[in-house]
């Protein structure tokens, strides 16, 4: 790290101090030239900058790094003084202070909003002036010239405020080059030692693809930066081991990766998509509970046999329940454990079941299994656990579709496939579909399908 790096969360700090002592001392001055300050004013200045020090370092105001550019820094100081608004006001607003006091409070928090933003952002201009004169950059080598490299780069080179400036790449063996060739110097093998007793380099990042970034190679890339006295930037080429979707997490002093973390994982979407569920769900089952009532009396007078039918499915995690539907056949495979799966022009359907089939309504008591927490409203569809075998053993990742809750609908049923899964393409369509629907989640994702389950023409293709 720079020696400017180390130096301006300090600076940075007492900027901030300054103004807010600043800010402060002038709301008061400006109501009352006269004004005596007693050792209670003191007090709550100091308060004051205790508190906005203390909610400044966990919203990462004071982190120390490059990372300098005006809008990073907006962002996590709008942060700081929304919470420190917050704090402040609600104490002001319950000390019952007198009209003066208001208008200083007031005067104090516009202030120091606008005397510290304009100042911050004169700082961060000057220093951005500064690095770009190429005064005090890091000449940097990059070990890697894939994907990797291309990205660091592409970072570096948009980001100028930074202060990295790339003097080389160094390839390894069969590595595909993502960078421009004219700074590629020769491999890590070959040309490292020689390049850095040549050249003067402050810093040297690893960008090698997972196969590469482990064992005697990342090791010795370490022993000539030590012994050159030369830091080391490693970036662990995550993706490549893990795919897209994986979270890195810290348990105390422990760092680790979560790997397959999705949207559906978020807090957002467990709170709010769980409020919603329960929401809709029970909405349904008020708002059509008389077309649940005719549905079932049609159902007795069409054939003998009960309203429900109740198989056992696999939900999330693989654990099984039981699936509420409108009885749609005479005859219906066991509940647990049955293979026989439904056929066009299934002799064993009712006249009613097809057309509750035809349009899903006999997936209506499944709303039932929502408010159970048992399913979500929109979310892949739970499948018999023979077929799951079956499925798993052809598609890759199959199972990860268990990590959620199945859902009465799917991305995969809107775009037509559900029904028979008969062949190569009935399974891995109906996969991918899933696979697609929980990596791109969203709240209006789950609107549309939705409408498309009522109004869609593919939703009803293969409803046999």
């Amino acid at each position: 790290m720079s020696r400017l790096a180390r130096i301006l969360p300090i600076f940075y700090l007492l900027v901030d101090v300054i103004i807010l002592s600043f800010s402060f001392f002038c709301s008061t001055f400006i109501y009352d030239h006269n004004y005596n300050y007693q050792a209670y004013d003191w007090n709550i200045l100091i308060i004051l900058v205790f508190l906005w020090i203390i909610i400044g370092y966990p919203m990462r105001l004071y982190k120390s790094n490059l990372h300098n550019g005006y809008i990073h820094r907006l962002v996590n100081y709008a942060k700081s003084y929304s919470v420190f608004l917050l704090i402040i006001s609600l104490i002001f607003f319950n000390s019952n202070s007198p009209i003066a006091v208001s208008n200083v409070f007031v005067t104090f928090v516009v202030a120091f909003l606008i005397v510290d933003i304009s100042v911050n952002f004169i700082i961060v201009n000057l220093i951005s002036r500064f690095r770009r004169r190429h005064q005090n950059i890091k000449h940097t080598l990059v070990a890697g010239v894939g994907d990797l490299a291309a990205e660091i780069s592409k970072h570096f080179n948009s980001n100028p405020d930074f202060g990295f400036q790339i003097s080389a790449y160094l390839s390894v063996n069969g590595e595909e080059c993502k960078v421009d060739p004219k700074l590629v110097v020769g491999t890590v093998d070959n040309n490292m030692k020689e390049y850095l007793n040549k050249h003067s380099i402050d810093e040297i990042v690893i960008a090698l693809p997972s196969v590469e970034s482990t064992g005697s190679r990342l090791k010795y890339i370490i022993d000539e930066a030590d012994y050159q006295g030369i830091r080391v930037s490693c970036l662990p080429d995550y993706q490549g081991l893990f795919g897209k979707n994986f979270k890195s997490v810290q348990y105390g002093q422990l760092e680790a990766v979560n790997i397959h973390r999705f949207p559906l994982d978020g807090a957002y979407a467990v709170i709010g998509m769980g409020a919603f569920n329960f929401i809709f769900s029970l909405l349904v089952l008020i708002l059509l509970s008389p077309v649940f009532l005719l549905i079932s009396i049609i159902i007795k007078l069409d054939s003998p046999g009960a309203v429900l039918y109740c198989p056992i499915r696999a939900g999330r995690g693989g654990k099984d329940f039981k699936v509420f539907k409108f009885r749609t056949m005479r005859e219906n495979d066991v509940t647990s454990g049955g293979t026989l799966s439904t056929i066009k022009n299934d002799p064993r359907i009712t006249k009613v079941g097809r057309i509750l089939r035809k349009y899903n309504l006999d997936e209506l008591p499944q709303f039932i299994n929502v408010l159970l927490g048992d399913m979500a409203v929109v979310g892949p569809r739970p499948h018999r656990n023979f077929l799951n075998q079956q499925m798993k053993d052809h598609v890759d990742k199959y199972m990860i579709r268990y990590y959620f809750k199945p859902g009465i609908t799917g991305w995969a049923q809107v775009n037509g496939w559900r029904g028979p899964t008969e062949t190569e393409e009935q399974i891995n369509e109906r996969t991918i579909h899933d696979l697609w629907y929980i990596e791109h989640w969203s709240f209006m994702l789950d609107l549309k399908i939705i409408w498309l389950t009522i109004f869609g023409r593919k939703s009803r293709q293969n409803a046999f």
